[in-house]
């Protein structure tokens, strides 16, 4: 397995220097089958059992939406995907859930327009929210309950909690809600508050949420501003450890996927939207400080204006031998990009 190296080459510090080394339009190797209306945040979910048979889940983003299930040629999966959702938003997925006396891996999305989280277990889909799970209770006004982003932390302990976000929010350290996830003593799920956190500059919304379950990080767009830092674990305090990705960007920041090349090391992407670019960052910082995530790469790709994004840096069949990239773009469908073709001559590649 490769690792980051701490010590960049003279070229490649120079490269640095002048601006990062960038890609020249990566082509993904496959782009899935349309969706019916609006295409917004995918997830990755792989099997353990059999990789190949990895599914790739996504948002469908309408007031008649659907969160879509593909295999990994982007083929549309009829009978797992999920219709009549409520302008779905965000999803993400978590592995182990204790459900009675089993475990189940989960796929959870923000469904805006009943302010509700909906819970589905995998790869089956089949619902175990009791219908839906109010959050943001309480807020004033529908927009500081229209649900956006979700990203979902498994801590060491074997909790699982869902960070959400909203279309708007309070700028006093507020932004973002932390529920605990568990079994409601009758095989579905519960939600429980146990943080608010989270800055906001006030300049747009918050909507990209990525959590780093291995170090224990949450990361977080505040759009036309950059990247934010927290502890993911609700124990460990409030406190904002960096704010990155300030410079660069054409306009809004948008979709958080972290590729590790091992459990420490690795890379944060952040979309670039407008410019159809991904920013690519340190995972683990620098030796002085692990919260200076400094730029690495620019890599131009042929999505255009790309909302959400996943990635996982594990094999799953002969296509996807060291990772897959997929990133929403906007003319219905999700992109597929081989992590290497991702890494070109400058990123690391997991053998």
């Amino acid at each position: 397995m490769n690792k980051t190296l701490h010590l960049l080459s003279v070229p490649l510090a120079l490269a640095l220097l002048a601006g990062c080394t960038s890609h020249d339009g990566v082509k993904p190797l496959y782009v899935t089958e349309r969706v019916a209306h609006d295409t917004d945040d995918p997830a990755i979910w792989v099997n353990s059992a059999n990789p190949a048979e990895s599914l790739v889940i996504g948002t469908d983003k309408n007031e008649d939406g659907a969160l879509y299930v593909f295999d990994l040629k982007g083929q549309i999966i009829h009978d797992k995907t999920v219709k009549g959702l409520k302008r779905p938003n965000n999803v993400d997925v978590a592995y182990g859930l204790l459900l009675g006396d089993t475990t189940v891996d989960i796929a959870v999305i923000t469904e805006r327009m009943t302010h509700s989280l909906r819970i589905f277990t995998l790869p089956h889909m089949k619902p175990v929210d009791n219908g839906g799970i109010p959050v943001f209770a309480g807020q004033t006004g529908p927009e500081y309950r229209d649900l956006m982003g979700i990203a979902l932390y498994k801590a060491p302990t074997g909790a699982i909690y869902a960070i959400v976000g909203r279309k708007n929010g309070p700028t006093d350290g507020t932004y973002l809600w932390q529920y605990l996830l568990e079994d409601d003593g009758k095989g579905q799920v519960k939600a429980t508050l146990v943080r608010k956190f989270g800055h906001f500059s006030g300049r747009k919304e918050i909507e990209a949420i990525a959590v780093d379950n291995e170090l224990g990080f949450v990361y977080y767009s505040d759009e036309q501003v950059g990247v934010r830092k927290y502890y993911a674990d609700p124990q460990k305090g409030n406190e904002e450890l960096a704010l990155f990705a300030t410079e660069g960007f054409k306009d809004d920041h948008e979709g958080i996927s972290i590729y590790k090349t091992s459990d420490s090391t690795g890379y944060i992407l952040v979309s670039d939207q407008s410019a159809n670019r991904f920013k690519v960052y340190s995972r683990e910082g620098t030796a002085e400080n692990p919260h200076t995530h400094s730029l690495i790469a620019d890599i131009k790709t042929s999505t255009n204006q790309s909302d959400g994004s996943d990635v996982v840096s594990i094999p799953l069949n002969a296509d996807f031998k060291h990772g897959l990239f997929v990133a929403m773009s906007d003319d219905k469908t999700f992109q597929y990009y081989r992590w290497e073709d991702i890494a070109g001559r400058t990123l690391s590649v997991n053998k």
